[in-house]
């Protein structure tokens, strides 16, 4: 079994035709999008939201799919409902209903 494994290492790991004329492959001569994860798209998004920044908010939201932007704001929302609940030594139920202008319960 090592044997196959180490045949397979050896024909994976030699150069390239296009690597050994220096020429790079197609996927390097160009360089990629940079990808983004979930909590970046939902940072910049609620970024751009409180900045009113539409173009932001656009950008933002095409870094992910909606469903995954949806999460990351709720995981923001709920970071940061306790961050300021810890801060202000309240509930998180508290702080968020100040928050949105809604009586405390």
């Amino acid at each position: 079994m090592s044997g196959i494994l180490a045949r397979l290492w050896k024909f994976f790991s030699r150069p390239r035709p296009a690597e050994s004329r220096g020429q790079l492959p197609p996927a390097k001569r160009h360089p990629e999008k940079r990808t983004h994860n979930l909590f970046e798209a939902a940072a910049a998004y609620v970024s751009a939201c409180a900045e009113d920044d539409q173009d932001g908010i656009d950008e933002a939201a095409t870094w992910v799919s909606p469903e995954a932007l949806s999460f990351g704001v709720n995981e923001l929302a709920c970071r940061a409902v306790i961050a300021l609940a810890r801060e202000r030594d309240e509930s998180p139920t508290a702080v968020a209903r100040t928050l949105l202008g809604l009586p405390v319960a």
